[in-house]
């Protein structure tokens, strides 16, 4: 009997491990719904992500925050990115400050938010995701931007100007995009 125990326990061990180690090469699909009820898939890649119905643009994923004072100060700015840059690109901004499905979507609506907006309660497999590989702490406004292959090409915690903003749209929209990161100087606090 104590050979039949250390057996099965040798072959649980084994296929523990040989899970593992299949699982570290597969990359999860997750899924987020907006304010609006669509649901986008999202594939995490080894440089980025997929998201289904974003193909081919540029997309800002941004973690934001109701009461946070710059995330507040970029909204109309990330506004304005959106319908001047409507066909190429996709803003996507997640509310983290624990604001439900129909807070944020009645925050969106009083801020006339023109771009992708989720609560996080709808798309916590994707923050918790970003959390790991980004190794995101919880700093917010938060941008990940990624390039119309979907790699993510520049992350940075804070708030970002407009024209550097601007600045990235068109370096990440160019088709000779490489999977060099992207810098832009940084803006001093004040």
């Amino acid at each position: 009997m104590q050979k039949l125990f250390k057996a099965t326990l040798l072959s649980l061990l084994l296929l523990t491990t040989a899970y593992a180690a299949e699982d570290k090469n597969t990359q999860p699909v997750m899924s987020m719904t907006d304010i609006q009820g669509k649901t986008y898939k999202v594939q995490g890649t080894e440089q980025g992500l997929n998201i289904e119905g974003l193909e081919g643009k540029v997309v800002f994923l941004e973690f934001f925050g109701h009461k946070c004072p710059p995330c507040l100060k970029s909204i109309p700015h990330l506004i304005e990115l959106q319908e001047k840059h409507k066909d190429n690109l996709a803003i996507v901004s997640i509310e983290v400050q624990g604001y439900g499905n129909e807070n944020t979507a009645k925050f969106a609506k009083s801020k006339g938010m023109n771009y992708i907006v989720l609560s996080e309660e709808k798309a916590s497999e994707v923050v918790n995701y970003i959390q790991q590989r980004a190794q995101w702490r919880g700093s917010i406004p938060f941008l990940v931007a990624m390039d119309t292959k979907g790699d993510v090409q520049f992350v940075q915690a804070g708030m970002i100007p407009e024209a550097s903003l601007e600045e990235l749209i068109e370096q990440l929209s160019d088709k000779k995009s490489t999977n060099t990161p992207t810098t832009i100087e940084k803006v001093p606090s004040k």
